[in-house]
């Protein structure tokens, strides 16, 4: 009797736990697209490489003095098709789709935000001095 509820608890904490798990680490909680000029894109990492980017965003006119405050957006890209898209496109203007996270994982990157596709891209011309 006590081995049949020792194994029933068991099998109800195992799948608590990877149900949590799966809910912090590998649950899509948001996707949608992120456009703007590529600030910088790197291959980084000590024991897990990982492809890290910024990508800023217009300026968003704020309430003070008419200034203009730089959006930027931090992500990482797990696919090496993808990575080598946005390593030969630095500088230009592109609209990125992502997957958001709750959580991060090494092998995965930095970031919650994790970029599958590139939908487009667009050269930006430097201003004529």
């Amino acid at each position: 009797m006590y081995r049949k509820i020792k194994l029933i608890v068991a099998v109800v904490l195992i799948l608590i736990i990877t149900g949590v798990v799966y809910y912090r680490y590998y649950f899509v909680f948001g996707d949608g697209t992120k456009a703007g000029t590529m600030n910088y894109f790197v291959y980084k990492g000590v024991v897990f490489k990982t492809y890290e980017g910024r990508l800023i965003q217009s300026g968003i006119r704020t309430p003070t003095q008419g200034a203009i405050q730089s959006n930027e957006f931090m992500f990482s890209v797990t696919d090496k098709k993808v990575a080598d898209i946005l390593n030969k496109n630095a500088g230009a203007y592109l609209e990125l789709h992502y997957k958001e996270y709750f959580h991060t994982l090494p092998w995965r990157g930095m970031s919650e935000y994790v970029v599958d596709s590139v939908m487009s891209i667009r050269p930006v011309n430097p201003a004529q001095p």
